[in-house]
């Protein structure tokens, strides 16, 4: 079982345009409205077409991400911060303030199938080892009442991409991981391989 977003920038433009006096009054009136209305509609559609364009990048939608979290909560804030603890209490080994995050009830589930543990289990197979790193790439919160639901993708390196998933829950004041899903995305074009090695290894 068992990182950085460039910022966004864009730029708009300003159209100045100038109408000269003597010619305007040479134009209808009538025909000089109706051209007003399609500029500015054209410029209308144009902004639409910019802000949900479905070529959006990938990068554009992770900084959007990025400024989200930003802009989250007092509670998503402090959510995050127990997660990013956790990512550095287990590169650093420091067992103590690592399983402190956790509720005593809590659960984690690992890689392999027959990973799902209590806490006891869990340090059990964790005091020994001299800890694991993930740095963070991307996550979301979603928060109810009590309760925040989180995903995060992470970098590994000994595996290199891996997903987090799981729960905190508010618990005296304060957020508790109440159960951390630790797994690794498979692209879907080498799924098929994958998982046949997988059952393969399972039948020996």
């Amino acid at each position: 079982m068992l990182k950085d977003i460039p910022a966004l920038t864009v730029k708009g433009s300003n159209i100045n345009r100038h109408v000269n006096n003597s010619r305007a009054t040479s134009v209808n009136r009538a025909s000089l409205g109706l051209l007003l209305s399609a500029l500015m509609l054209g410029g209308l559609n144009v902004s639409a077409q910019a802000q949900d364009s479905p070529t959006q990048s990938a990068q554009t939608q992770d900084t959007q991400v990025q400024r989200v979290q930003k802009a989250s909560s007092p509670d998503q804030q402090a959510a995050a911060q127990v997660l990013d603890l956790l990512n550095q209490y287990s590169s650093d080994a420091d067992w103590d303030k690592y399983f402190a995050l956790y509720r005593k009830d809590g659960i984690f589930i690992g890689t392999d199938a027959s990973e799902r543990w209590g806490m006891a289990e869990f340090e059990h197979y964790s005091r020994p080892t001299k800890g694991w790193r993930y740095d963070l790439t991307e996550r979301h919160l979603i928060q109810h009442g009590d309760v925040i639901l989180f995903d995060e993708l992470l970098n590994s390196p000994a595996y290199g991409v891996s997903r987090g998933t799981g729960t905190l829950i508010k618990t005296d004041g304060n957020w508790k991981i109440a159960q951390y899903h630790l797994s690794f995305p498979i692209p879907n074009e080498i799924a098929k391989s994958i998982t046949a090695e997988i059952k393969a290894a399972n039948k020996q």
